[in-house]
């Protein structure tokens, strides 16, 4: 799904890391993602860190000024 794009696809540097997770949920993680438990545990780290954006775009819902002229759209239709 994410993997080759964002951070971690761009990073020169790891660290090698021991987690301990409940093996039935990294069995049902592996499985959504088809790959291995690296690049699983990388996709899952990617998400993890773009939730922090997503709700900082989700902030600004509604807040964000589009000089749109609504009129001019609407005779394009014609």
């Amino acid at each position: 799904m994410l993997s080759g794009y964002g951070i971690l696809a761009s990073m020169d540097s790891t660290q090698r890391i021991t987690v301990h997770v409940p093996a039935d949920l990294l069995e049902r993680a592996r499985r959504s993602t088809g790959q291995g438990i690296t690049a699983t545990v990388r996709e899952g780290l990617q998400l993890v860190a773009a939730a922090e954006a997503y709700r900082q775009i989700r902030a600004l819902r509604g807040r964000v000024p589009v000089p749109v002229d609504i009129e001019r759209l609407r005779e394009d239709r014609d």
